[in-house]
């Protein structure tokens, strides 16, 4: 990630310039006093502060291992003279790959113990239900094209609702910016472009993500678009944001090749997982898995 300069009549203010030019919050930065202002006459200073700062990657925290049962839970697992079955899961599986079903038709239980089941049909509810919302997903999977109803606008309207909403919402902000518009087929992309438009960031980018899905609204579901992939940045966030953590799956490479033990990632939206996978994708001697459920789906980093 590169630096960025800013100048003011104090540190603080020259820090919180480069804040606004960088998106994030105070504790996601990295700061370098390069100047401050001399004392004068009077009590008054000479000359202006001078800092740089740049983004700082999510630090990596260990992954704790969950608590193991104790003989009370295993003597109550036991007792009882049902019969059960029980079919066991990885511990966790690639974004790119879907929930699937066993070649027997079983459905995984849960990783804490085993699932009882019924003498009548030997599934419980509870498999019943995985079952059915697994069924329902691998549907949706596998609908073709041409079982999906054509959507009734076209992906230039969606994006020209998007670039008027968010014209809209910086205006509500008392902001000028400029938007562009980039389409191609169905991946629409909206760059908003101004000057102090950090408060539309917001610290980590939550701020930018939430504004992201009203837009999603107001083009895409007002307009009954169901084809095209809308994304919004703003002041370059995102791409700011995906440097750095390219650069920061790059050092965690190293060090888990260096020490030869797996390393777990802070939690990360989908849109920063895909960016962590593909930047380690490139590295060579380690690999990459997601473990969790959202918002707590987490990326694990394991030697080869």
């Amino acid at each position: 990630m590169e630096w960025v300069e800013t100048t003011a009549k104090t540190v603080e203010a020259a820090k919180d310039a480069a804040l606004d030019r960088l998106g994030v919050a105070a504790d996601e930065a990295e700061f370098e006093v390069l100047e401050e202002p001399r004392p004068g006459l009077f009590g008054r200073t000479r000359g202006e502060a001078r800092v740089r700062a740049r983004v700082q990657p999510t630090q990596v925290r260990p992954k704790h291992e969950r608590r193991r049962r104790g003989a009370k839970d295993k003597d109550k697992a036991k007792s009882g003279n049902q019969k059960r079955t029980v079919a066991s899961t990885p511990g966790s599986s690639s974004d790119s790959r879907g929930d699937a079903a066993g070649d027997n038709g079983s459905v995984a239980a849960s990783s804490r113990g085993s699932t009882p089941v019924s003498k009548g049909n030997g599934r419980s509810p509870s498999t019943k239900r995985d079952q059915t919302r697994t069924s329902n997903k691998n549907q949706e999977k596998t609908m073709s094209n041409n079982e999906r109803e054509p959507s009734p606008v076209a992906p230039q309207e969606v994006g020209d609702a998007a670039v008027a909403f968010m014209d809209g919402l910086a205006k509500a902000f008392g902001e000028s910016v400029s938007s562009e518009l980039l389409v191609d087929g169905i991946e629409l992309d909206v760059s908003v472009n101004g000057e102090g438009l950090g408060l539309l960031v917001g610290p980590g980018g939550r701020t930018l993500n939430a504004i992201q899905d009203l837009a999603r609204v107001s083009a895409q579901r007002r307009l009954g678009d169901h084809d095209t992939r809308l994304r919004i940045d703003v002041a370059g966030y995102r791409l700011r944001r995906n440097e750095a953590l390219a650069k920061f799956a790059a050092d965690v490479a190293g060090s888990v090749r260096e020490s030869g033990s797996a390393r777990a990632l802070e939690p990360m939206t989908s849109a920063d997982r895909k960016v962590i996978h593909d930047a380690l994708n490139e590295e060579d001697g380690v690999s990459s898995r997601s473990e969790g459920d959202d918002p707590n789906r987490r990326i694990v980093v394991v030697p080869d």
